[in-house]
């Protein structure tokens, strides 16, 4: 929801969202885009706002009558402003290779360990919904991310390798369908290794592919043994990266570039990933990627309107059998 008025540069976004009211105007642009501001726990619509709190009030007698913007979104029971917020939003959703949570902390003055949490609350608003199966020319490549053995020491490495497959490292595979006018869209699923224990297994793999894209579509892979037997449902053609890595459109050059801008900002901007977290920053990156066409306020305003109706908090984040 992009109008005339809304800034293009993050100067100009500094200076629009540093006004509370506008902060909240936003907000309210964006929820109740109809001008309509309906009461989230019983849907009335008579409801009056008390200005000295910037909140609503809603005249059906229930508990929690009174509600803020907030409410139903990433931001509920956050006590940081909507103008760090919106801010925040801005930083990551147009930083090419991510923000930090140190730098977005310096850049809006709150903790390190806020920031923290603000990003992972808004990169799950980025996350977005899965938008059917992909089709026509689909790239299919897997990568793997995680720390170079030869620069850990020893104990380390036999720490973060016991029960983890591929050396502790992470697989990620990725699926891209091309589009002529340069707007290719890219998915992305961790591998579980649960599923695949220990290795790229056929049927895991070819599941994921058959899972997400369409039968019959044309499917680009390298030589990997894991492939063989997608022509079964699919136009299969096969590049072997020992030889070449392109042989006219048979070639996986634009996942190949994907994972460049991933591991740039995992590698570049956020140093250390663990495991259990890797899946939020590949949304971001994709995010980023699949609206890559789109101007800075257009890719914020994707973002600030996705964050209703989801939420996160520092215990579902940080808990124990997410690190499982």
């Amino acid at each position: 929801m992009v109008s005339k008025s809304s800034p293009k540069t993050l100067q100009q976004a500094a200076i629009h969202f540093s006004n509370p009211e506008t902060c909240l105007a936003e907000m309210v642009k964006f929820r109740w885009p109809d001008g309509v501001v309906t009461c989230p726990t019983c849907g009335a619509e008579k409801v009056s706002f008390l200005k000295t709190r910037r909140v609503w009030e809603c005249a059906e007698k229930h508990a929690k009558r009174q509600f803020s913007v907030k409410v139903g979104t990433i931001m509920e029971d956050s006590a940081i402003g909507l103008d760090k917020w919106l801010l925040a939003m801005w930083l990551i959703c147009n930083a090419k290779n991510g923000i930090s949570s140190y730098e977005l902390g310096r850049s809006i003055g709150v903790t390190q360990k806020s920031a923290w949490f603000m990003l992972h609350r808004i990169r799950l608003a980025m996350q977005g919904n899965d938008g059917g199966k992909l089709g026509g020319n689909v790239e299919v490549d897997e990568t793997y991310i995680g720390g170079k053995a030869r620069n850990m020491h020893k104990e380390r490495h036999a720490r973060i390798s016991k029960g983890r497959p591929f050396g502790g490292k992470v697989a990620v595979m990725g699926l891209l369908e091309r589009h002529g006018d340069g707007t290719s869209r890219v998915k992305t699923h961790v591998i579980g290794s649960a599923t695949m224990q220990g290795r790229l297994k056929k049927a895991g793999m070819q599941g994921l592919v058959k899972s997400r894209v369409e039968a019959g579509s044309t499917v680009h892979t390298d030589a990997l043994r894991s492939y063989i037997g997608l022509s079964d449902t699919f136009v299969h053609n096969v590049i072997d990266h020992a030889e070449k890595y392109a042989e006219g459109t048979v070639h996986t050059n634009g996942l190949e570039n994907f994972w460049s801008l991933v591991k740039r900002s995992l590698g570049g901007t956020y140093i250390s990933v663990e495991p259990f977290h890797l899946f939020r920053y590949l949304d971001e990156q994709v995010f980023r990627f699949n609206n890559r066409k789109l101007s800075d306020s257009a890719r914020f305003a994707i973002t600030a309107a996705s964050v209703f109706g989801k939420r996160l908090t520092f215990k579902q984040l940080t808990a124990a059998d997410a690190r499982c």
